[in-house]
């Protein structure tokens, strides 16, 4: 296995490209690994930052005729946008995908997608084998428990790919907060999207706009 060190493995917005596997009802409707609203709000913003920093990002579905389409929280930040149904359990057997996966010119996948066990851990075993520099987001994923998502995670990490959540890579991208064109939006999708995070930033600048109290003379 290589290891991930140094500079050159930390991911980089111009060299990243992003694939949302079947972020579906059907898939959401047994998903027990994860808090399900959760799983949703993850996905989402890591789609508003894939966006935010320009990464490219390719929307996939499985049997969508079925199984429901993707959630409308993704779709709407690419609207307008091709989702790509296939009838491949494993993304990476369906040549559409792989052939918009490469005409990026990108060779750090980012995969998130419902099941982990299933869904997630197939393309990215295949593209690993292929040479692809392949990153999970875990909290963008989910499995049908607790065990399979775990057990999914560790053999994915056998088999050389690298786990990040949604914040990690948003932070990893951004890199540096004096890049202001970027520092701009990512706030915005912690505000949206990070929780406790978003709620601290809002109180900061509460905070900073207060005058402080002065005592009587």
């Amino acid at each position: 296995m290589t290891f991930r060190n140094g500079l050159a493995s930390l991911l980089r917005p111009e060299d990243s490209v992003l694939v949302l596997i079947d972020h579906q009802p059907y898939q959401l409707a047994n998903l027990n690994s994860h808090e399900p609203q959760m799983v949703v709000n993850n996905a989402t913003a890591l789609a508003k930052a894939a966006k935010a920093f320009g990464v490219p990002t390719i929307l996939t579905s499985v049997v969508a005729e079925r199984g429901g389409l993707i959630f409308p929280q993704i779709t709407d930040v690419f609207p307008g946008q091709e989702v790509i149904d296939r009838t491949f359990i494993n993304t990476w057997e369906d040549k559409k995908v792989v052939d918009v996966v490469k005409a990026t010119g990108r060779k750090q996948l980012i995969i998130a997608g419902l099941w982990t066990e299933i869904c997630v851990a197939m393309p990215v075993i295949q593209a690993l084998g292929e040479g692809w520099d392949v990153t999970v987001i875990t909290d963008a994923s989910g499995a049908v428990s607790v065990e399979a998502h775990q057990v999914a995670i560790q053999r994915m990490i056998a088999a050389g790919a690298n786990m990040m959540t949604w914040l990690a890579l948003a932070a990893e991208w951004q890199r540096d907060w004096a890049r202001m064109e970027t520092a701009v939006k990512l706030t915005e999708v912690i505000q949206q999207h990070a929780a406790g995070s978003g709620i601290a930033y809002l109180w900061e600048q509460q905070l900073l706009n207060t005058p402080v109290p002065r005592a009587a003379k």
